[in-house]
């Protein structure tokens, strides 16, 4: 495994002052995520939202498009919530779920969550949209049907994510955004279902076990193993102690309701091989992006050619080629020591984009890979420390492949310590 030191760049986030949107309640809000500023304030949001949820009703919960296991599992947990207060919740999913979570889905179905796609009418009286797990307002998975809804006035939205700074925005209404550092947005769930439990406000309708039921642990657990790769990610002694309560209130109602041949998890280590194991065409198309490895000092790469996009968005489909993606990045990371980045320009049928995933390896903690973007001269983009997102539009690079060399070539100087290499 390589060690390397380096200078990390100071964070440039900023505020764009045109950059404002009108929210549920009608106000000019600034759009620019920053974390909460006290831990007093985190628990006066997570009780404004628990206080909507009991108030109101038909919850609405949207996520990214091509949502991974975060986004699902988090969508998800909040909808049981929902539900457990006898209110009517809706999943929106465009595109579908990866089958190695369907699993989350079928929760939904076994406690009256609705699942709703593009092609469906939404339910009426709509009085709650929630967005989980999504940088910002142009990356949520909609359809005409839920944009009407979400800039309706008086629909409350509610944001719970983990991302913060560069150009991440807000979706959500004032004192409604429970937005800040986590290891996943699913975190901020369980966040959230521990002030709940066993707060008489918030007593569930029809059970006697509280929020912390085995379907909700298991998709908090979900997310947060699936963004910490198992927990090896985890900064935090606020991340390590939400991994560590969620997973032994797993393991509790495990031997309580697990019976052998069930079907059902019977740990945690069984659910992080479901979320991980790749079908048959997944391998092939990880293998085929693997082909186009590169290496430089504290930077592993895959530049993936415009026309071998295309032939594998056909191949294989957009929610997969873009799975593998974020999968071979993780994997160059680790197996490098230090950072790995995958870089491929979008088929025009999708966007006019170039995207880039920067991932760090779980021991390497020098560098807060948000920093990266706006030292690229990125304006898009965002993420969390060990893993982040950009994209430049297309018409900046002529010649993708040598666009995407280059920054790969200033990443590792970054890295390095030195000036971006030009």
């Amino acid at each position: 495994m390589r060690r390397r030191s380096a200078t990390c760049a100071a964070n440039t986030a900023h505020i764009d002052l045109s950059d404002i949107l009108v929210g549920g309640g009608g106000s000019l809000i600034p759009t620019t995520k920053v974390d909460i500023a006290s831990i007093a304030e985190k628990k006066r949001t997570a009780e404004r939202i628990a206080i909507a949820l009991l108030e109101r009703d038909g919850i609405l919960i949207i996520g990214h498009r091509n949502p991974d296991e975060d986004c699902v599992a988090s969508m998800v947990a909040f909808g049981l919530l929902a539900s457990k207060l006898n209110k009517r919740a809706y999943v929106f999913i465009c595109d579908g779920v990866h089958e190695q979570f369907s699993y989350l889905l079928k929760i939904c179905a076994h406690n009256s969550i609705g699942i709703l796609c593009d092609r469906d009418e939404l339910p009426p009286s709509i009085q709650v949209v929630v967005a989980m797990d999504t940088p910002k307002p142009g990356m949520l998975d909609e359809s005409e049907a839920v944009k009407r809804v979400t800039s309706d006035p008086s629909v409350l939205r509610i944001e719970i994510d983990h991302h913060l700074g560069t150009d991440a925005s807000y979706f959500g209404d004032e004192g409604y955004r429970l937005v800040t550092t986590a290891s996943s947005a699913s975190e901020l769930v369980g966040y959230l279902a521990i002030k709940m439990d066993g707060d008489p406000r918030f007593e569930p309708t029809e059970a006697s076990d509280g929020f912390l039921t085995r379907n909700l642990v298991l998709a908090v657990l979900t997310g947060i193993i699936a963004d910490s790769r198992m927990g090896k990610y985890l900064q935090s002694k606020r991340e390590r102690w939400f991994y560590e309560r969620f997973s032994s209130i797993f393991d509790r109602l495990l031997a309580q309701t697990t019976n052998a041949g069930s079907g059902n998890f019977a740990s945690k280590e069984e659910v992080f091989e479901a979320i991980v194991t790749l079908s048959a065409e997944e391998e092939e198309c990880y293998r085929t992006m693997m082909r186009f490895r590169g290496s430089l000092d504290a930077l592993d790469y895959v530049i993936i050619p415009a026309e071998e996009v295309d032939a594998m968005r056909k191949r294989y489909g957009d929610e997969t080629t873009a799975s593998m993606a974020k999968a071979v990045a993780d994997s160059l990371a680790e197996e490098g020591g230090a950072m790995g980045l995958v870089a491929y320009p979008d088929s025009p049928s999708v966007s006019n984009f170039l995207q880039f995933r920067l991932r760090r390896s779980h021991s390497y903690r020098e560098i807060d890979l948000r920093t990266m973007i706006a030292a690229l001269g990125a304006t898009n983009g965002g993420g969390h420390p060990g893993a982040v997102g950009f994209r430049f539009e297309k018409s900046v690079a002529p010649d993708f492949e040598a666009f995407a060399l280059s920054i790969a070539r200033k990443i590792d100087a970054i890295a390095a310590g030195g000036p971006p290499a030009s």
